[in-house]
């Protein structure tokens, strides 16, 4: 009997521990995933020509920043994650800037890359849609392609006169270059569509640079004050002679002035 009694409270607590569970879990703190993977590549899919670009901000001890911007144009420069080239590298001495193009596949393990040990800041992923570009283009190359082949019927006839056959030619070298210029345009776009476009910003994370802009600012002071003073004296050195003229004509003013009012009285 006590048995079953037993059995019965555990059945009736049961439904209250398994609450508790829950809300234990609910309550415990989840794991901190800011220091992992940031972004990773895109692509257009369904047909669509997207164009992906990701930015991303970055911040780490101002003595790291440098050795990182290093690693990662070293890791671009020698397709460490794919095919990768670097648009825009730019270095001070504090902050830094890459910005590179590689495959989709290559935008997260690049990232890892950049991001070990960082804070990550502000991460923006655009695309923009190609499509009535790459179509405007298409279009352009199938007109010139039909212009070509007229032209060159024409100058396969026998008939054709020499003076004709040179305007021939020199229309012929015009849609050619035209041509050729619509490949390069086309060449890009393809590049853009099937490569992601990635800027990374290192920023410190300490205060290393506030310290330098204020001590920069303290060694200009006396430069930035002299230089100050130049600049007012040469403005006041145009307005001098108004000053001059416009005194003594300010006393006759007030000359006339005061005698009008003593002849009224």
């Amino acid at each position: 009997m006590r048995y079953q009694d037993d059995h019965s409270s555990r059945l009736r607590r049961l439904p209250l521990i398994l609450l508790g569970s829950l809300a234990l879990g609910a309550c415990s703190p989840s794991h901190d995933n800011s220091s992992g993977m940031a972004m990773g590549g895109a692509q257009g899919k369904a047909g669509a020509l997207l164009a992906y670009e990701h930015e991303l901000g970055l911040s780490l001890p101002a003595a790291q920043i440098a050795p990182r911007l290093e690693q990662t144009r070293q890791a671009c420069e020698s397709a460490k994650f794919g095919p990768c080239n670097i648009l825009r590298l730019e270095q001070g001495p504090y902050r830094a800037q890459v910005i590179l193009r590689i495959a989709p596949s290559g935008v997260e393990p690049m990232v890892g890359l950049a991001a070990e040990g960082a804070q990550l800041g502000e991460r923006i992923t655009t695309a923009e849609d190609l499509a009535d570009s790459v179509a405007d283009v298409q279009r352009q190359q199938e007109r010139l392609k039909s212009q070509q082949r007229r032209l060159d019927e024409l100058a396969a006839r026998k008939d054709i006169s020499v003076s004709d056959l040179i305007a021939l030619s020199k229309e012929q070298a015009v849609i050619e270059n035209e041509l050729q210029a619509l490949a390069q345009v086309a060449a890009g776009q393809q590049r853009r569509l099937d490569t992601n476009r990635l800027t990374l910003n290192f920023t410190p994370s300490d205060n290393a640079e506030r310290g330098s802009n204020l001590k920069l600012a303290f060694s200009n002071l006396l430069d930035n004050m002299a230089d100050g003073t130049a600049e007012a004296l040469e403005k006041g050195s145009y307005v001098l002679p108004f000053v001059i003229l416009a005194f003594p004509l300010a006393l006759l003013w007030v000359w006339l002035w005061r005698k009008f009012v003593r002849r009224r009285h």
